[in-house]
């Protein structure tokens, strides 16, 4: 497997993910345009999205799956509560993810099928899920939009390869930053978002032995900055002297190079 991480942000997030040729995408919620140009400048052709997985209804998550559903013939995939909700209602071909549970996800074209995980995790948009995916003993965790960290939730999306962990951010940046009070109470809590200090605590629980790259993915563009979040990454790797992972920052405006699972 490889993954590609199109946009991460507060105006956007959406990744895709290649297993042998089955091509997943998880979350949609560039604008159609943006999201259009970026996954053909991958090199996708028409129709080639075999599934969208839409972790929770949230626009800057959702916004274009439907639309993007009907274009590929893509098989999109949401919890039952959202089917009608204006992002997703347009795809022909809608199934209900599974809320703390499993799903297999089956190839259009000679492939292995991708086997998904969910977990519940807090958010103040119901239900919202993190994404363990396996294929080819390969494992992928993706992890967004968390209010707070969960032991839980650790205990199903540990031992990847590869983590995708939100790290949205800086506790000092948002205390002193231009959002009101309300806001930022809603950023802080359980419905809101991973701190950077929280994204380290996650990050010690879902630091397995396999584990090579991190993808630090959601940073507020108001209230954090890659430097703050990769020193925060790289001072919890330090402490449990995993010094062998590599750490990355997604980006709003310019997608990652690709990452080999």
């Amino acid at each position: 497997m490889r993954l590609q991480v199109l946009g991460s942000g507060s105006r956007g997030n959406s990744a895709l993910l290649w297993a042998d040729e089955t091509v997943i995408l998880i979350d949609a919620g560039l604008p159609i345009r943006t999201l259009t140009e970026r996954i053909a400048a991958t090199g996708i052709g028409f129709k080639a999205i075999d599934h969208i997985l839409v972790s929770h209804g949230h626009l800057d998550h959702s916004r274009s799956a439907g639309i993007l559903a009907k274009r590929h013939g893509a098989t999109l995939h949401c919890a039952a509560q959202i089917h009608e909700h204006p992002s997703v209602k347009r795809a022909p071909d809608k199934r209900d993810l599974p809320i703390n549970g499993k799903t297999t996800l089956e190839p259009r074209r000679g492939s292995a099928p991708v086997e998904l995980t969910t977990v519940k995790i807090p958010h103040d948009c119901e239900p919202t899920v993190a994404f363990r995916l396996e294929h080819g003993g390969r494992r992928l965790s993706f992890l967004s939009d968390m209010g707070e960290p969960r032991e839980d939730a650790g205990q199903v999306l540990e031992g990847a390869q590869l983590l995708v962990l939100e790290s949205n951010y800086d506790e000092e940046m948002l205390k002193g930053g231009p959002y009101p009070d309300a806001l930022k109470r809603r950023v802080r809590g359980v419905g809101g978002h991973l701190s950077n200090e929280q994204m380290a605590v996650m990050l010690t629980r879902l630091a397995g032995p396999e584990l090579h790259t991190v993808v630090l993915a959601h940073l507020s563009q108001k209230n954090n900055c890659p430097e703050l979040a990769l020193e925060a990454a790289y001072g919890a790797l330090a402490r449990m002297g995993r010094s062998d992972v590599n750490v990355v920052a997604a980006k709003q405006d310019d997608p990652l190079e690709p990452i080999q699972v």
